[in-house]
Parts: C-alpha cells; structure tokens; sequence
C-alpha cells in the first residue's frame, strides 16, 4: 500500500513572514488524513519551515541542493547542512532547474547521491515538451530521464524515494495532461522501474503527478491506479487551497 503525497513546490514565492503565515493558517488542521503532506520552499524560508512544521504532521522540502557536502562552490546549497536543519526532502531534476540553469541528469543522479547520503530523500522529477509529445518520443525522453537519474541507488533507497512525472507543457499554463495522459506514463515509469529492478521494487515506489493539480481535478488524478500523489505548485500556496488538496479523500 502506497501512502498518497500532496507536495507543495513554492518556486521562488514567499519571504519568511509569508511562511509563518502560511503555517498559521495551516495550523492543527492537518488532521491524520491518510495523506502525507509536504511544503517545499525558497532556501531563505527554510528555518522557518522546518521551526513551524515541527510537532506536526507537515513534511518539508527544499526545492534544489548541490551535491557536494561543502567546499567552494558560492550560491549553492549543502545537503548535509539541510539534512542538519531537519529537512525530510529534497526536490531535483524540476524543469525550470534543467532548462535555466542547465542542469543535466548526470547532475540529478549525483544530488540524488547525495540526498540520500545525508539521509533525506529526493523527489525526483522528470517530463517531456510538447514537441517531445506530438513527435512521439514523451516516452522514450522520461524513461532515459529515470533511468540517468537512479543510477547506482539501491533498491532499498529507491522505494523510500519520490518520482514526480511532470508534462512541461502543462507547468504553471493551465493546461492539464488528462488523468489518463497522466496515468499512462505513470505507468510507463513504472514499468521501467520494474525494468531496472524488478516489480516488488517498482509496485512500492510512489509516483507523483504535477502541472496544474488543484482542488477541482486533483481527486480524479489520485483515483488512477499508479498516480500516489501530486506536486502543487501555486495551488499550494494557500493555506485553505492545500489543505483541500491534503483532505482530497474528503
């Protein structure tokens, strides 16, 4: 049994008073749902996150890392010191990280690495474009996209991992893939885990979808047999918005 995830992805939104506002608002009402809830946010309001989420039963995440623990490397983020600050998750491999700052997969399998090394654990994300769809290669671009990216990670830390499938066609446009869009490539990533392991390993591995999940269409996402969740991003930033997200069974 696959416990569900609703998993806020701030991208560079909110300051700390913001986050402690957010956390106000959030605050007793993340009742024992069955659903395991996370925010990630900015570095900057990571303190705060983690201060405010303590005794709760919110999961926290930060948006990127380096992977490497320390050394001259200036601007960048330590997962040793987020795993140190208390930090549960880490997200990577997000589109916007590939296509801005030109992070490749070989970069993802190395903070994935590192991620779990310092005994967090990764939401790993991949997609395709929309001319990777109409030429009809979605398929074969998210597999090689998994497939880099769990180098070397045992099965055992795969399961305990995330995979979050993401169309970059349909982040932050309003368009969604339809639930059976999303659906069948969360199927075809868990084929390819069952693939690159075998089918115990890949029937555990939790598979999120995000692009444009809210409240109006997350339940009939959650209700497709191999989609475990979604990765929310402005329909996380509301208080009221992500916990219908959380109580979506409700």
């Amino acid at each position: 049994m696959r416990t569900p995830i609703i998993a806020g992805n701030w991208k560079m939104n909110k300051n700390p008073k913001e986050t402690q506002e957010f956390l106000d608002g959030i605050k007793g009402k993340l009742a024992e749902s069955g659903v395991e809830a996370i925010i990630g946010a900015p570095a900057i309001d990571l303190s705060t996150l983690v201060a405010g989420a303590e005794g709760s039963p919110l999961k926290t995440a930060a948006e990127n890392s380096y992977f490497e623990d320390e050394g001259a490397f200036t601007g960048e983020t330590s997962p040793k010191a987020l795993s140190e600050m208390g930090l549960d998750y880490v997200i990577i491999g997000h589109s916007e990280r590939r296509q801005y700052f030109k992070e490749t997969d070989e970069d993802i399998n190395k903070k994935a690495h590192a991620i779990l090394k310092n005994n967090m654990l990764p939401i790993i994300c991949c997609g395709e474009t929309l001319e990777q769809r109409e030429a009809g290669k979605a398929e074969e671009w998210v597999t090689g996209q998994i497939e880099n990216a769990v180098k070397g990670i045992s099965a055992a830390d795969l399961v305990k991992s995330v995979i979050a499938y993401e169309p970059i066609w349909a982040i932050g446009t309003g368009k969604t893939a339809t639930a059976d869009q999303a659906q069948e490539m969360a199927h075809v990533i868990r084929e390819k885990i069952a693939s690159l392991y075998d089918q115990d390993t890949a029937d555990k591995v939790r598979i999120l979808y995000g692009g444009s999940v809210k409240p109006a269409n997350v339940k009939e996402l959650m209700a497709k047999e191999d989609i475990d969740g979604g990765l929310v991003g402005g329909a996380s930033m509301d208080p009221e918005s992500f916990l219908a997200l959380v109580n979506y069974q409700n």
